[in-house]
């Protein structure tokens, strides 16, 4: 191997923080990304800079929040409702990468462009799951499939990872590898062989299950009714959430099969991994689905983990904030020694993390955003410290929540007195964050006056 790293980066699609087994939390089984937190670094407040699918992957590869050039939601959005994507033209550090001499590889999903394939952006080989797709019909409820694991289109990406890995290792250049599932995303549809890990009757009800919406955005309790799951209970709900268990475990069966091929070929010294999700999933949570019209930590937070045998100590965690997407781009580029410093990205590199070497994360807050689509136009805004949240609503009550006392996010406590100086605070914090990353929202004075001069219910 080259003076350059090996790496592999591993993302899942809807993947929420508490549901792997090493954060301890809920009873999904992750035996390989749990042998990736306890080889290497557990990130434990990773966010999303959006939680929305193609918004999300577009910051991994330019580093720049979506808002600063008008990528809102999904270029698909649901009906009609489309967005720009991110410019064809814009840098990645992908392309930066190929320059470098790495040889670039992508398998599984890409939620980048319409047009532009991963080839258009630095990377030397794209394989299509499209290929492996099951002719599986199904409501968002999803359902199990009754086929071998080797016949599911996480095994059969699995499958096309190692043989590109074999490939790549066997050329005298530096590799990046991206392997990007579809799971767990909705509609959950396992294999038998991980749906009968679960017994619906076993799986614990989400601590925000019972949330009576009081003082909350008129938004999140109409959501219920949009998916029409507003009389939904948890008995309902317990058989969703069984086969969103299967479907992660039956991923995280894939990650090991890549894992293990590594070991086997003597790889696994000269490889960075990195693992983690574009966003979480509601899946009952607040008895809500999917991903919208919310800023919850059950869909902006998210697992992250990084092995790097020799250089990460094992076992270690970062409790500071990351942006899962937004600090990768510093981060990869500070690994071999790229001068960005006129790029004008948002994120901050965590670089000497992945190197073994003393770090001191700056950043005291983190930010996420949703700008609406699937039921219609609403912006949202969040600024999170270790305490506190706050979700500015542009068009409806804000958000404020004492995470100390209310980890699940069940009190808004925005219209309480003793917390306006609080509230003021952090609505003027958001803003001067906000229009130093870009974010076009804030570039209307009828919008930064409800931020800068506190003109919000």
């Amino acid at each position: 191997m080259s003076g350059k790293p090996n790496i592999l980066i591993i993302v899942s699609d809807q993947l929420r923080h508490d549901c792997v087994g090493y954060a301890h939390k809920y009873p999904v089984k992750t035996p390989n990304i749990d042998r990736l937190a306890s080889e290497g670094i557990v990130f434990e407040h990773a966010y999303s800079p959006i939680p929305t699918c193609c918004p999300s992957r577009q910051s991994m590869l330019c580093g720049k929040r979506v808002e600063s050039f008008g990528a809102y939601w999904n270029y698909d959005g649901a009906g009609g409702m489309k967005s720009p994507a991110m410019p064809d033209h814009i840098y990645t550090w992908t392309q930066e990468f190929k320059n470098q001499g790495y040889r670039n590889g992508y398998v599984g999903k890409w939620h980048v462009h319409p047009l532009k394939d991963p080839t258009h952006f630095g990377f030397d080989e794209y394989v299509n799951p499209y290929h492996a797709r099951i002719d599986f019909t199904t409501d968002w409820a999803g359902g199990v499939i009754d086929l071998p694991k080797e016949n599911a289109p996480t095994h059969w990406q699995a499958a096309k990872t190692i043989d590109m890995l074999g490939r790549f290792s066997r050329e005298e250049k530096p590799w990046h590898i991206r392997l990007d599932f579809s799971e767990p995303h909705l509609p959950c549809t396992p294999v038998k062989e991980f749906a009968d890990m679960y017994d619906a009757d076993e799986i614990p009800v989400w601590e925000s299950f019972h949330d009576t919406f009081k003082d909350k955005p008129y938004i999140q309790k109409q959501q219920l009714n949009s998916w029409k799951v507003d009389k939904y209970t948890w008995d309902d709900w317990k058989h969703i959430v069984a086969r969103y268990y299967a479907f992660i475990t039956q991923m995280d069966d894939a990650v090991g099969q890549v894992l293990n091929y590594l070991d086997e070929n003597g790889l696994t010294k000269d490889t960075l991994i990195l693992f983690t999700a574009d966003h979480g999933d509601m899946c009952g949570g607040h008895k809500m689905v999917d991903k919208h019209y919310v800023l919850y930590d059950d869909v902006v937070r998210v697992p992250m983990v990084a092995r790097w045998p020799g250089r990460i100590k094992p076992g270690t965690s970062h409790d500071g904030f990351v942006s899962a997407s937004l600090d990768l781009v510093p981060t990869m580029l500070d690994l071999i020694s790229i001068d960005y410093s006129e790029k004008g990205f948002c994120g901050k590199s965590y670089e000497p993390l992945l190197s073994g070497r003393d770090f001191e994360n700056s950043r005291d807050s983190i930010i996420s955003t949703f700008n609406g689509q699937q039921f219609g136009l609403y912006t949202m805004r969040m600024l999170r410290t270790k305490k506190w949240k706050y979700i500015w609503n542009t068009c409806d009550v804000d958000e404020l929540y004492y995470l100390e006392e209310d980890p699940n996010e069940l009190v808004n406590l925005s219209g309480e007195k003793e917390y306006s100086d609080l509230l003021k605070e952090m609505r003027i914090k958001l803003y001067w964050q906000l229009k130093e990353e870009g974010d076009s929202l804030v570039g209307s004075s009828w919008l930064k006056d409800q931020l800068l001069l506190n003109l919000k219910i």
